[in-house]
């Protein structure tokens, strides 16, 4: 996967101050495409002759953008200029297989074949070679061209004419040339020899039939596959004929597709984010040829989208699960190891999928290893990993396991001065322990333990009374409401500013409590603090906003506000005849429960949380594949984005790859097997 080869070295290569700069760039940010062609660029600018600095710095780009298949050929030009052959054939061995499903590379490989060997078996297998994986691409009219225009050059029009047979079985037109190519030779030319002798055997009996006896020992013509003159007419006629209905055949299929073809503006990787027309395009287009029985055309199409929409999480996974159903479970896992190892492996998208997929498959370690993985290395502290890890320990019948997991990650976020997110780790801990364990007393623990060390939030204050609204035991209301009284009166800290309007949500959902579980006297002190604090400002906005309304009002509009049958404004003063009415809390502030989490019937205020805010965002992605609902606190990650060429459009990038240790060195100039036993890359 664009890996260097074991027997090159790069310590000779003493590198410039401009070299040294930008190395220090990629190594620092490897996504930033910019500063990788400012590299290449600057290194084949100092050291044109240096094959060493060449083969380091393309080696390194190409393991982290395998399918620039334009960068492959220019290392496979540098390699001819400088070493050998040899070289060159390495370099393009390397390219096929990272990169196995583009038609340009292994033209460009051809093409380099054609020059180089004078055998035309050689050239002719290689073609072969590549035609197996992308001869029916739309697309491939290129490598077709460059196979006929070879044969050509040998005269070889027998190869010609097979040729132009195969293509006629795909949507791609030449039946005009094939009828050209008949016209001007004659029948036994364009033949082969079994052809030709079925030709003579045809015809031979049909001679027979018409003499009216038939003789055995004439049949010995096929030694000589000659075609007699007076049949020749009509068997040039049945064999164009043939390949007509092959070719109809082949235009008929070509209208179901020709309309997503058409709209595929670009087949090869770049860095830059495909449109959304373009993206929904290949998932319609995938979802006609999924219908199709024969799954090679299926892998072809996948193979092909997924280099155009390499950086998209939600293709690989559609990939992935697409050939589960299918019962391809070792293409699954070959589409799937690539994805997180190589295109998108710094999507957390990806990897939560992987491992969700891993743990069904019975892959439970390699499950474990991906959730690690996700909230240690990758996004450290990530809280969906870490629910999702824990999670899975407990369905496995582990509690000690998913415990664990929550209270490691807890003691990591305490040694950070302002963590964002412990409260809500606490928060789903204490659920957890609640709702899955059946622990009540150290879910009590692990929140008001909290609050001995770090400030009053709104969340911890809503989790504190959903917990005690769900508990058979006695409420504890003078705590909650020491809480509350201790959030509203705060002073704001430095850093952290609790709004007006979380203060009044905390004020209404204890109101709320209170009326399912307090005294008349604990409403009635909690209604008068709830007036106090809030009735009276509100009030005064909409008197500032009345008498603002009132300077812009002609006395016409006040007569006709006034007389007009509309109702007052109900207002909030304690003293008017209306009661106060308290804000209402919606089921929209609640958030969806995690799968492990059974729905609790509670007040909508107290809902639970989820951690789309502190997912790293991806590329835009299909709802269908790995939407997260929003609502937590946001949490700075680094996404994997690319940077933006500034003057270059690259012919096919692509994003990121695993170090090289992640991926065993492929053998050169291996033979690729076709689908069912080698890898796709």
């Amino acid at each position: 996967m664009g890996e260097p080869v074991p027997e090159q070295s790069y310590a000779d290569a003493v590198l410039s101050a401009e070299e040294a700069r930008l190395w220090n760039a990629v190594t620092a940010n490897c996504l930033d495409f910019n500063a990788w062609t400012a590299l290449i660029d600057e290194t084949e600018k100092t050291a044109e002759s240096n094959i060493l600095k060449l083969r380091k710095v393309y080696d390194a780009f190409l393991a982290e953008f395998p399918l620039c298949f334009g960068y492959w050929k220019k290392y496979a030009d540098h390699e001819a200029r400088l070493d050998g052959v040899t070289k060159v054939i390495e370099v393009y061995e390397r390219a096929v297989l990272a990169v196995t499903y583009s038609v340009d590379i292994w033209y460009n490989y051809c093409q380099f074949a054609i020059s180089t060997y004078e055998d035309p078996d050689i050239i002719r297998r290689l073609f072969e070679r590549g035609l197996a994986y992308v001869g029916t691409d739309y697309r491939s009219n290129i490598l077709w061209d460059e196979y006929i225009k070879y044969e050509e050059s040998l005269q070889a029009w027998s190869h010609l004419a097979i040729i132009y047979t195969r293509i006629l079985e795909h949507p791609i037109t030449q039946l005009d040339r094939l009828k050209e190519l008949a016209a001007t030779r004659s029948l036994s030319e364009i033949l082969t020899s079994e052809e030709a002798a079925m030709y003579s055997v045809t015809a031979e009996n049909t001679a027979q039939t018409l003499d009216g006896e038939t003789q055995p020992g004439d049949v010995d013509m096929s030694a000589q596959p000659e075609i007699s003159g007076s049949t020749e007419a009509d068997n040039l006629a049945k064999y164009v004929s043939v390949r007509e209905e092959m070719y109809n055949k082949a235009k008929e299929y070509e209208s179901k597709i020709i309309g997503f073809e058409l709209a595929i503006r670009r087949p090869y990787f770049h860095v830059k984010p495909l449109d959304n027309p373009e993206l929904e395009n290949w998932h319609n287009y995938l979802d006609l040829i999924e219908k199709e029985e024969d799954i090679n055309k299926v892998i072809k199409l996948y193979e092909r989208c997924v280099i155009a929409c390499a950086s998209y999480s939600e293709f690989w996974i559609r990939y992935v699960l697409c050939m589960e159903a299918r019962g391809s479970i070792e293409l699954a896992n070959n589409a799937l190891a690539r994805a997180t190892h190589v295109f998108v492996k710094k999507q957390a998208e990806i990897h939560l999928f992987s491992a969700r997929f891993k743990e069904l498959s019975g892959d439970v370690s390699g499950a474990r290893v991906e959730y690690q993985h996700l909230y240690s290395d990758l996004y450290p502290g990530l809280l969906e990993a870490i629910v999702k890890h824990s999670n899975m320990e407990h369905r496995l019948g582990d509690k000690e396991s998913a415990c664990s997991i929550y209270e490691k990650a807890i003691a990591a976020e305490k040694e950070k001065d302002r963590s964002q997110i412990l409260p809500t780790l606490l928060i789903q801990y204490s659920r957890f322990l609640s709702l899955a364990i059946g622990d009540i007393e150290k879910a009590k623990e692990t929140l008001t333990g909290f609050l001995e060390q770090c400030d009053l939030t709104k969340s911890i204050i809503e989790a504190i009374m959903q917990l005690e609204s769900i508990l058979p035991s006695e409420k504890r209301i003078e705590f909650l409401d020491s809480l509350v009284e201790k959030f509203l009166t705060a002073e704001p800290t430095e850093g952290e500013v609790t709004s007006l309007a979380d203060k009044e949500d905390i004020s209404s959902i204890f109101l709320e409590f209170l009326d399912l579980f307090g005294d008349a006297q604990a409403i009635k002190k909690a209604t008068n603090r709830h007036l106090t604090h809030f009735s009276r400002k509100r009030s005064m906005l909409s008197s500032k906003k009345r008498r603002a309304d009132d300077v812009i009002m002609s006395d016409r509009d006040k007569l006709a506000r006034i007389g007009d049958g509309t109702q007052p404004v109900v207002g909030t003063d304690p003293n008017a005849h209306n009661p106060p009415v308290w804000p209402a809390t919606s089921e929209a502030s609640g958030q969806q429960w995690g799968a492990a989490y059974a729905p609790q019937a509670t007040y909508p205020a107290y809902g639970t949380y989820d951690y789309s805010h502190q997912m790293p965002q991806s590329a835009p992605q299909a709802a269908a594949y790995g939407a997260y609902p929003p609502t937590y606190p946001a949490q700075a990650y680094t996404q994997q984005t690319y940077a933006q060429p500034s003057a270059m459009a690259v012919a096919a990038p692509a994003p990121a790859v695993a170090p090289a240790a992640a991926y065993p060195q492929q053998p050169v100039a291996a033979q690729q097997p076709y689908y069912g036993t080698g890898t796709y890359y």
